[in-house]
Formats: structure tokens, sequence, C-alpha cells
């Protein structure tokens, strides 16, 4: 094909289970979070006795028990010198009259690792793969009118199985389900439109029908589409005798001047799909849909409802450090806030399956996806133990389970996530091609490879040959379910994967730190979609994907910062993000801003002339928002803006207006003599002043500050308030360079679940409730119980002035 392309047309939905999904909804799935008890190591008596066993503690869900433990390093740096282990859950719960005649399932969005689950003493199954949902069916063992038990035990005794922290145990949401006999099916709906335009979708609706019991059947299936005024913009319905145990149903309409969905607007319908037997309904799917097309094209990059848009994406990991991998959706929104106004407006889930709710704020809050399901395939890959490429790797992993769950693991990957609007790839792998690690090729020995581990090639590894035909098996198993967006992975060693094929099986080829590939790749394969799918900070790395219309796409390694991965002990963290793990910016953010975004912004930093840039792939800007320096010394100023001039007052004096397209690298700068006071930029478009920003001089700490992101809730759900602290002079100026030990303490309807300051090498407890400041900043995560009423929240530290909030909890009905 010489003009090839790939265009992708699709209204779509969230699937079951959903955040989104109203709590009148009797058909919704209910959270089956509380009342849990945990058990940390093994019962080697096995299920049998596990109520005899000692040593329970109750446990809400979600929950990580890896996070809990301390570090050592006795544990890998690649899994955050965290601890793994076994460990074992149990909930008992009563069973319903109402059930009678119905089927009952429970639903785990994650367990890490290789869980069974057992409901009665009956074993439901097995799943080794930590990153994926499951379901199990409970209907034949359920007690209807006495006491039931869900027994569930997570093995993660090879702790260091994973290149980053993945935490230990059901550290994502438990639905329970009950539904009719007849119902629809568990990510049994697929919904995408063959035209998009501004006038009219081309809508299509498929439905997956289930019929567990009982004789023949018919029924009728009712679809709704609905405006945000519940006005009803699409409506069909079917009747069908039931001839199956599963049986597909089809409907097709047009809707008249779609809203469309949109990183900018993201507009989302209405989706109520139900079953109607004998005049009465016996299920009922209600869910939130976009309309939104998609292309890539070998020639002109990505576009998104026909306009060429470039994604400025960043690589994300599950974690949020204090928290671990049990993390509140609120933490998400928060991040997702900061990221969207640096410019952000693509996320790749690296290197799995995310959590159910991250797929829904993408949704809402208009951010393009790039989902992924493996970071190895079917050999392993190298895991750090004594800090990032020392020692001796341990090559635990998924690979072991590979053959036998990875066509269903991809799969339901895609079932459970194919109708998000906000995903537009599906990735089958990240850097399983990378150099020697494991696989090689006589091409190493040759040319120019920035991604090589060891010395060229290799011949006692594994032959890079055996990449293409497994790719070409994930890429169908995929297709089998979803055609309507392109497969694509993150290849670390294109030289290599060129010369067996493996790029061709894809519909869109990531590069991972080629951008020196782009143009002789382009011109080589012409009919293939390239774009960087993994890239390092420097300004050359953007310029890439900014002057060529052919590289539709930037992913940053990475967004935010992430527990492993780490060097040698006692870094226990990542710090590759241009937001830390407290979600605090940092100066790199800035400078991402200044390239990203169309609104005036202008930042200044400061650091010593003999401070200098770091060079490397992953280089972070040094220019720190502190004013307090040795006199005398020599200060370099370094300004972030998307302004065309910037002007730089010292103390009220003006020390020169810069252009910043005639400054290197666009980063307007002065070198100063430093003096205590304050220090102004203004930025300019046309000669009028549109944006500014100060830093002052500080003097000594002096009081604490308290500032939630949240304090007012609603009863009856757990709420979350993050709270950012900083330590300040007497003035309310910050103390950039403090680090004094903070307490806080929660009184009232609410806990401390975390603090968090966003250091990677802190090795305090973080279930304590003292934490030492970092850049004189502290995030704590106060988290409500449910029951209204007030949390009193006092942060103290010896010698500075506390600060006190007060959180409300109310009736959900009296919230204005």
């Amino acid at each position: 094909m010489k003009n090839k392309v790939y265009l992708f047309i699709s209204l779509i939905v969230f699937m079951l289970p959903s955040t989104v999904l109203k709590a009148q909804d009797r058909w919704a799935p209910a959270l089956f979070n509380s009342g849990w008890s945990f058990h940390k190591g093994d019962i080697t008596a096995g299920v049998k006795a596990v109520d005899a066993e000692a040593g329970w503690k109750a446990v809400d869900l979600p929950h990580d028990w890896s996070i809990e433990g301390s570090f050592s390093d006795e544990w890998a740096s690649a899994t955050g010198y965290l601890p793994g282990g076994i460990g074992w859950y149990k909930k008992s719960f009563a069973g319903n009259s109402s059930w009678q005649g119905k089927q009952v399932y429970i639903y785990f969005d994650g367990v890490y690792k290789n869980s069974e689950v057992w409901i009665n003493g009956h074993l439901l199954g097995k799943r080794p793969n930590g990153f994926i949902s499951f379901q199990y069916d409970l209907t034949p063992y359920l007690n209807l009118k006495g006491k039931n038990s869900i027994v569930v035990k997570a093995d993660h005794s090879d702790f260091a199985d994973s290149r980053w922290y993945t935490g230990s145990g059901i550290y994502r949401n438990v639905y329970l389900i009950v539904k009719d006999p007849v119902h629809i099916d568990n990510w049994g709906i697929a919904f995408s439109t063959p035209q998009v335009s501004a006038a009219k979708a081309e809508l299509k609706v498929e439905a997956a029908i289930v019929k567990s019991a009982g004789p023949l059947t018919e029924v009728t299936v009712k679809v709704g589409v609905y405006d945000d005024n519940n006005k009803v913009v699409a409506a069909l319905q079917k009747t069908i005798k039931l001839k199956a145990e599963k049986q597909f149903i089809e409907f097709n309409q047009s809707i008249s001047a779609p809203l469309l969905w949109s990183v900018e607007k993201p507009n989302l319908y209405k989706l109520r799909v139900s079953v109607i037997s004998k005049g009465k309904e016996i299920d009922a799917v209600t869910q939130s849909v976009g309309i939104r097309s998609i292309k890539f094209d070998k020639d002109k990059g990505f576009f998104l409802n026909g306009k060429s848009t470039k994604l400025k994406g960043v690589c994300i990991h599950d974690d949020a450090g204090a928290l671990g991998v049990a993390v509140p959706p609120e933490v998400w929104v928060r991040r997702l806030k900061i990221l969207k106004e640096a410019g952000v407006n693509s996320l790749r889930l690296s290197h799995n399956p995310h959590a159910d709710y991250l797929y829904d704020l993408s949704d809402k809050m208009g951010f393009l996806v790039m989902d992924e399901a493996f970071d190895e395939w079917a050999i392993g890959k190298n895991k750090w133990v004594a800090g990032w490429n020392v020692g001796t790797p341990s090559k635990n992993g998924y690979h072991e389970n590979f053959k036998e769950w990875a066509d269903r693991d991809v799969a339901d990957m895609v079932l459970r996530a194919r109708n998000h609007p906000s995903i537009i790839m599906w990735s089958i792998g990240n850097e399983i091609d990378y150099p020697n690690d494991p696989y090689t090729h006589e091409v190493l020995s040759t040319g120019r490879n920035p991604q090589i581990y060891g010395k060229g090639y290799l011949p006692d590894h594994p032959a890079a040959s055996g990449l293409t035909p497994i790719a070409k098996k994930l890429v169908n198993d995929v297709k089998a379910i979803d055609e309507t967006r392109p497969v694509t992975a993150a290849l670390a060693g294109v030289v290599m994967s060129n010369e067996v094929g493996y790029p061709d099986v894809l519909d869109v080829v990531g590069y991972n730190y080629q951008e020196y590939r782009y143009a002789d790749d382009h011109k080589k394969y012409p009919n293939r979609i390239i774009y960087g799918s993994e890239n390092g900070m420097q300004q050359q790395a953007w310029n890439a994907v900014d002057s060529n219309e052919y590289i539709s796409a930037q992913y940053l390694w990475t967004g935010i910062d992430y527990l492993g991965e780490a060097g040698k002990w006692p870094q226990r963290s990542n710090g590759a993000g241009i937001i830390d793990l407290a979600g605090f910016t940092k100066p790199e953010y800035f400078y991402r801003q200044s390239l990203w975004v169309d609104k005036p912004m202008v930042y200044i930093g400061a650091r010593e002339i003999t401070s200098a840039d770091d060079k490397g792939i992953w280089s972070h800007r040094n220019a720190l928002p502190i004013w307090n320096w040795k006199p005398g010394s020599k200060i370099k100023i370094d300004c972030y803006t998307n302004c065309q001039e910037a002007e730089l007052f010292l103390n009220g004096r003006s020390l020169g207006k810069q252009a910043r397209n005639t400054t290197a690298g666009r980063v307007p700068s002065w070198q100063v003599d430093y003096e205590p006071g304050e220090l102004v930029i203004k930025a300019f478009n046309n000669g009028i002043e549109v944006c500014s920003n100060v830093i002052k001089t500080a003097a000594e700490a002096s009081q604490l500050k308290a500032l939630p992101d949240n304090a007012l809730f609603a009863a009856k759900t757990k709420g979350l308030s993050q709270v950012e602290i900083t330590i300040t002079d007497n003035k309310g100026n910050p103390v950039f360079k403090a680090d004094n030990e903070i307490t806080v303490s929660v009184t009232g309807h609410g806990k401390l679940i975390g603090l968090e300051s966003g250091s990677t090498t802190s090795h305090e407890d973080y279930k304590g409730a003292q934490r030492k400041a970092l850049n004189g900043r502290l995030l704590a995560y106060i988290q409500t119980n449910g029951t209204a009423g007030k949390i009193h929240v006092l942060v103290s530290s010896p010698g500075l002035k506390p600060a006190s909030i007060t959180l409300i909890v109310k009736q959900p009905n009296s919230i204005q």
C-alpha cells in the first residue's frame, strides 16, 4: 500500500464496572471493599485453616501490603526496596433471599499477583497476572440464608519480578454483581460509529446477551442515547429468541449534529442498554459515551476529529508514593489537573492496564490514552536488585506465565476498556526488543545503537527472530476484539527489529529514545507510521516532533516520579517525573509548559553558575524557585516562558529584556550578583505585559501553612482531602530549603492515611504521622470515614507556629 493510512472512528462507552455509574442505578455493580481481614504470611495448611489462623487485621480495600513494610536493601531496587511475600484476605457476608434465581458474581479490578479465590471453601480460579481484571460466578456455592466466606490468596514471593514497584494484594476495587439469569454479559457491549462528521454520527451497538439457566427465552433489548439534559437522541429496540448461552444482537442508527469528544471539550452522552422479559426490565447497563474520530497517517501524523494534533504525552506508573498502588481516585484527579496545566494531552499507561477509574477520568478530563499490555513476553528481562544496571539481576516475572495466559490477558485488557473514548492505541509490549535484554541480532555489532545492554551481538542470547511470530499472535488477539484502533508497541531496538520484521506487523510503530532514526526510517520504510513512544526531556527530542509533520507524538519518561526502578541504596524511587511523588511541580514542569501550552506563562528559577544542567537522556533543569544565596554569589537566572519577551527585575531595577526566540534553547537567562530581596520576571506579547512571576528572599522558617484541595464532603462514601503543607517565614514566604520534621494529627470523622514529601531516598515509615519536609513542602492524605461530622487536622513542628484546618462531612442532601 503506497498510501498507508489508519482511520478509526468510534462512538464509545465506559464498561462495567465503572465508577461513573450512578449509585441509584439498581443494576450497577456494588462496591465490595469494606469489612475484609488481612493476614500477612502464608497459611501453610491452606484455605481450610483460614479461620483458625491467628494474626488477622481488619482492612478495607483497596489494600497494598508492600507499602506497609519497611524499606530495606534486602529487597530489590527494581521494586523499590520494599517486600513482597504472601498475603491472605477473607470476608464474611450474609446471603440474601432476593438472590434466589439470580446470578451472583464477584469482580476484581486487580490483585497482585498469582491470586486464588475461594467461596465457601470452593476454589473459583487462579489469575497469575496482577494487572488484569477478572470475574467469578459465586452462584453455585452461595448460602442464600446464612453466612458466606470469600477467601483470596495473593503470592508475591518473587519480589524482584518487575522493573518497577507493583505493590502486593487486592490493590484495586472489588465489586459484587447480581444479575438475572438472562443479562448483558460482563464487558458485553461494543459501541462504534462507522462514520462521524459534525453533521451526523452513524451509530452501531453490539450487545452480548447471556442466558445462564432456564428454558429458551424471548426478550426485548432496548438501546437509548441521551444528551446532558437527558433528552433522547437515539432510541432502538429488538425482540430476540435466545437460542444459545450467549447471543449477540446488533443495532444501527444515526445521531444528528453530535457533540464530539475532544481534548479541549470531552463531551459525553449517556447510553442505556436494557433487557425486557414479559414486560419487566430484568437488566440494564447505563454508561457514558463519547463520539470522536481518530486517524494516523504515515506522512501527516495524528488527527482527532479531522484536526491535526500533536500528542504531548507522558508515561505514568500506578503508584502514588505513600499510598503504594492502592490509590484513591482523588489522587489521580489532582495529578491529571496538574499535568493538564502543563499542556499534557496524552497518557501512556506504562507498562500494564491501570485501575478502572483512571480510564473514566481520562474520558472526563480529555486525555488521549495508549493502553499497554506487557513489559515482557516469553523470555524474562533483567530486574535489578542492587541498583539500576548494577550487579546480577533477577529474571523472575510474567514470562513464566506468558505461554499459558498471554492471549487471554491481552484479550481481557481490550474487552475491559475497548469502549473508552480516551483510548487511541493498544500497545502489546514495551521494549520487548531491548538489545540483549534478552533478544539479540548480528546487526547489534554495527551501526549506532544507544540502548545496547552488553557489547554488540551476543550469540548465547535468544535470537530476535523470535519476536515477530509472538507479535503477530498478539496483534491478532487484539484485532479479533477491536479493529477501531491501531495496535502498537514501544520499540527500544529498532535497528534490530527492522531486521526481523517486527515493526511490519504493527499498525503504528513506537520508537523509544531513537529520534535520530526518524528521518532515515521514514525514508527507508515509507509506509511505516512512526511516533515517539518514550522520550527524554531534551529540547531536541521535542524538536523532532514539532518540526516533523509525520511524527505525531512524544511520551516523556516520565510524567510523575514513581517507586522502584531505583539506583543503589539508599535511593528507592525514580525521580524522572516532571512532578514528584507528592504531585509537586519541578522546574522541568515549567519548561515543558513553556513548550506545550498557549496560555501565557512565565517561570524563573536560580542556580549558582557553577551548577550546570544535566545533559543526559532524562536531563532535568536546575532552575530552583529560591532566592537565598551566599552574599556575593554569582547566580544564573533562567526563564521559561511561551511569551515573546521577558524582562528581569531585581529589587525594582531592570536587568534587561530578552526576546525568547533569540536566546539559546529559547530560555532567556541572566547572570546576577546575588543580593537579598525580590526577583521579578515580567513577560510580554506585542509589547504588552501578560504575566509575571516572583521569588523572594525568605527569612528563617517560622510557621506552617496547610491548604486542603477539598474541605467539604458528602457522607455515606469515603472522601479524600489532599492537604499541601508549606513551611514559611513570618511573612508567609516559602522557605525552600526547610526540611523540618512535621507531625500531622487527625481527630474526628476521618484519619491520616499517608504523608508524602517527594523524597526519592527517605526511608521514613510511610504509615507514620511524622515526616521531614522536602523543599519546604509536605502532602498529607486525609480520608473521611463516611459519617457526617467534622475532621480536625493539626499540623505541627518544633519551633514553628502550627496550622490547623477543619474538614466538614455532611449528609448529601445538605450540601449546596
